[in-house]
């Protein structure tokens, strides 16, 4: 298949990387005229405007978004609205609220646009592994942009099958991909992953700051352990209940430096974790953990500690998020 990609940051470079490789033609723009030539020397067809993306592509143009949530993919979506014809497609990948995908979807509906929302994950490592995707928005248009999504995923892999998965269950779950349900489905089942990714994170972060901390000159000697972190991180990893990626990764960064100086332990947030715990209110679903994990973010910014740090290079490792010593 054929279509645009606007915004080849982090993540869209590289999704339209995994998709070339697969056969799949791409228009390339970018605000920043280095980033498409980039991905012009991989194969890519490069564009300097919406308008020119749009006189390269087929029918219907397929426009994949995929840029920051707020004003830069509102303002973008507007503008393929007042560009392009009746029966386009237009793909938001990034990490927009569910409920402006909502509005948009009957905003563009009105004008014979179909708009189908993809909560994307797999960060700075997709281009090998694959991304992780939940999709949001009408079955006929998601069905037919189905060669691209499963270009993306990353299939069934060496991950052993679920023991007692009835059958007749949708057989793209285990490639790593869902039609989720309708325009606002997709964004809001990766927003409700990304707040669980935040309390797993804290979990390990908290736990790691009290083995740092059992040095601490405020114990009693005989009751302090100089434990080794990189060792513990890397022990976990094999066989342990507590394994996963996001230990990988941080294995990853204490191996590199044991004491992760490099790192502010300021957290940043993207929003998706507020978003779970305002939904979780309106839902009156108690969410203790998740909302403690995102007031510690915020707590972050003020008093740092060494877990704080561990979140850091957690967030460094999965998606290139930098936060610097300041």
């Amino acid at each position: 298949m054929k279509l645009g990609m606007i915004g080849l940051g982090r993540m869209g470079g590289n999704i339209a990387r995994r998709l070339m490789r697969d056969g799949h033609q791409v228009v390339a723009f970018d605000r920043n005229a280095e980033a498409v030539a980039a991905l012009a020397a991989d194969g890519a067809e490069p564009a300097s405007s919406l308008e020119e993306m749009r006189s390269k592509l087929d029918h219907p143009a397929i426009y994949w978004v995929m840029l920051p949530a707020g004003d830069p993919t509102e303002q973008t979506v507007n503008a393929l609205a007042e560009t392009c014809g009746s029966d386009t497609i237009i793909i938001d990948g990034g990490n927009s609220f569910y409920k402006d995908d909502i509005r948009r979807a009957k905003m563009l509906g009105e004008k014979g646009v179909r708009y189908v929302d993809v909560g994307t994950s797999g960060g700075v490592w997709g281009l090998e592994r694959g991304y992780c995707m939940m999709i949001g928005g009408p079955k006929e248009t998601v069905d037919y942009l189905d060669p691209i999504f499963r270009t993306l995923a990353p299939g069934l892999g060496t991950i052993e099958r679920t023991r007692g998965r009835p059958d007749g269950e949708d057989g793209r779950a285990e490639q790593g991909y869902i039609h989720a349900g309708p325009s606002g489905a997709g964004h809001f089942v990766k927003m409700v992953h990304n707040g669980i990714e935040y309390g797993l994170m804290q979990a390990y972060a908290e736990g790691f700051d009290i083995l740092k901390a059992k040095a601490s000159e405020r114990l009693i000697e005989e009751e302090r352990f100089d434990l080794n972190l990189t060792d513990i991180a890397e022990v976990w990893r094999r066989g342990s209940v507590i394994s996963s990626w996001l230990l990988d990764l941080t294995a990853i960064a204490l191996a590199n430096d044991q004491k992760l100086e490099k790192f502010s332990g300021k957290v940043a947030d993207s929003g998706e974790g507020q978003w779970t715990i305002d939904a979780a209110m309106e839902e009156a679903v108690p969410a203790h953990v998740l909302t403690a994990a995102l007031f510690a973010r915020y707590r972050s910014r003020v008093d740092h500690t060494f877990g704080d740090k561990v979140l850091s290079a957690m967030r460094f490792g999965f998606g290139g998020h930098v936060e610097m010593p300041q």
